[in-house]
C-alpha cells in the first residue's frame, strides 16, 4: 500500500492496477482540438460531446468530470451530498489524535527515543517471533507456513531480478534486506501490530532491539558498520539506515511532493502502456509481454481435478482434527502464543475445572486475546469438535 499523504490518503496496488487498466484501454488524443481525454462522448450538451480539460485528472490518472444536472457522466448524484458537505461525528480531541498518530515516517517523524542491542533483540525474537517466522527469520513451516520469511541472510536486490524460467529456477526473494525500501515501516509495524497475539505490548527499547536483530540477520550495515551482538541501535543511528531497495519503487511517494509525483506518473500512460486507444482487436495494437519459455512438462503431472480426495474407508479421523489444523494450530500448537497448547495436560485440566460447557462458551464468545471462535468462519459444532480434539490429545 502506498501512503500518499500522511494520515489522509491511501492508494492500494489494486486501485493502481485498476486505474492503469482503464486509463490504458481508453486513452486517446483529439487531433482537432489538440486535447487529450478519456471516455469520450459520455457527457453531452446540445448533442455535442463535452471533453474534460487536459489537466483535469485525479490522482489515479482518471478524468475528473463536472457534475451536470445531478449526473456525473452516467451516474446519478444525490443532490443533498453533491457538495460533499459531511457533518457526521465530531472533531477528535488532542489526546485522541495523539493516540491515533502512531506511524513512523521515513524522515523520522514519529520515531521515539529508545535503544536496544542485537543480543537483546535475538532473545526477544526467540521468545515472541520464532514460532511463526522461523529460525533467523527463515519463514514459517507446517501450519505456520503462511507467515513470511524475514531474511535470506543477505542485503541485496539481485534476487528481485529472478524469473522462474525452469522448474528449478528461484523466484524473487522479497524480505526485509532485499525488498523493503524504508526501515521506518519495520519499526512502525512491530510497534503497532506485533507480536501477533499481543500487539502494542512491546516497549520502545524492545522494538529497537528487535529491529536491530532483524537488520543484523539481513546483513544491513548502518553508516558502514556491521551489526554484531553488542551493537546498540538508537534513534540517532536509526536515521542513518539506508535500505538496499530504497530507490526500487516508482513513483516517489515520500515527502510533501509524494501525492503530486503519483498524480504525474499515473497521468502519463506511457509509464504503463503505449498510449494507443483501443476498444477492439487490442491484442494487435498493444505491446504484449509474453512468457519466453513456457513450462509444459511437470513431474509428477499437474492435476486438473478440482474435487477433494476422498478419505479411505478404513481411515478414521477425529472430526475436529481438520478444523484444528486449519484454524487453531497457529496459536494452540505452542505455549509461546499464550494459549493452552495441545498436549499440555495441566493447562487444559485447569480450564476444564469449570466444566466443558464453560470452555466451549469462552471460546465461542472469545476470551482475552482470542477472538470469537479464534476468528474462524465455522459453526459452533465445528468449533466444539476442534476443542474436543485438543482436549483428547492433551490427556
Amino acid at each position: 500500500m502506498f501512503i500518499l499523504e500522511k494520515h489522509n490518503r491511501f492508494i492500494s496496488t489494486a486501485l493502481v492496477a485498476c486505474a492503469i487498466f482503464l486509463a490504458t484501454a481508453s486513452y486517446a488524443s483529439d487531433k482537432d482540438t489538440k486535447r487529450e481525454y478519456i471516455a469520450t462522448e459520455i457527457i453531452k450538451d446540445d448533442g455535442k460531446p463535452v471533453f474534460p480539460a487536459k489537466k483535469e485528472r485525479g490522482i489515479d490518472g482518471g478524468v475528473v468530470y463536472k457534475v451536470k444536472d445531478n449526473m456525473y457522466t452516467l451516474y446519478a448524484i444525490n443532490p443533498q451530498f453533491s457538495e460533499y458537505k459531511y457533518h457526521y461525528g465530531r472533531k477528535p480531541t488532542k489526546n485522541e489524535e495523539k493516540a491515533w498518530d502512531v506511524d513512523v515516517m521515513p524522515d523520522g517523524t514519529g520515531l521515539p527515543e529508545g535503544k536496544g542491542s542485537v543480543a537483546e533483540g535475538e532473545e526477544l525474537y526467540e521468545e515472541k517471533c520464532l514460532m511463526c517466522h522461523g529460525d533467523f527469520g527463515s519463514g514459517g513451516i507446517g501450519t505456520r507456513s503462511t507467515y513470511p520469511a524475514l531474511s535470506i541472510g543477505e542485503a541485496s536486490t539481485e534476487s528481485l531480478k529472478n524469473q522462474r524460467l525452469t522448474p528449478d529456477s528461484d523466484g524473487p526473494k522479497r524480505v526485509i534486506g532485499t525488498y523493503w525500501p524504508q526501515a521506518s515501516t519495520l519499526f512502525w509495524y512491530i510497534k503497532t501490530a506485533m507480536p501477533f497475539p499481543h500487539p502494542k505490548s512491546l516497549t520502545n527499547d524492545e522494538v529497537y532491539a528487535l529491529v536491530a536483530y532483524l537488520l543484523s540477520i539481513n546483513e544491513i550495515k548502518i553508516d558502514g558498520k556491521e551489526l554484531d551482538d553488542d551493537y546498540v541501535l538508537d534513534r540517532e543511528k536509526f536515521l542513518k539506515i539506508k535500505m538496499p531497495n530504497r530507490d526500487g519503487f516508482i513513483p516517489k511517494i515520500d515527502g510533501p511532493k509524494g501525492p503530486e509525483n503519483v498524480r504525474k506518473f499515473l497521468n502519463n500512460p506511457n509509464n504503463y502502456g503505449n498510449g494507443v486507444r483501443c476498444m477492439k482487436n487490442c491484442i494487435d495494437k498493444v505491446n504484449v509481454v509474453r512468457i519466453e519459455k513456457e513450462i509444459h512438462i511437470y513431474e509428477p503431472p499437474v492435476s486438473v481435478a478440482r474435487d477433494l480426495p476422498k478419505p479411505k474407508k478404513d481411515e478414521k479421523s477425529h472430526p475436529g482434527k481438520e478444523i484444528y489444523e486449519a484454524s487453531c494450530a497457529v496459536c494452540h500448537a505452542t505455549d509461546a502464543m499464550g494459549a493452552p497448547n495441545i498436549g499440555n495436560k495441566e493447562a487444559w485440566a485447569k480450564r476444564l475445572k469449570k466444566g466443558i460447557d464453560k470452555v466451549y462458551e469462552a471460546g465461542i464468545k472469545g476470551i482475552n486475546a482470542m477472538p470469537p471462535k479464534g476468528g474462524a468462519d465455522i459453526s459452533d459444532e465445528q468449533f466444539k469438535a476442534a476443542v474436543d480434539y485438543m482436549i483428547e490429545n492433551s490427556k
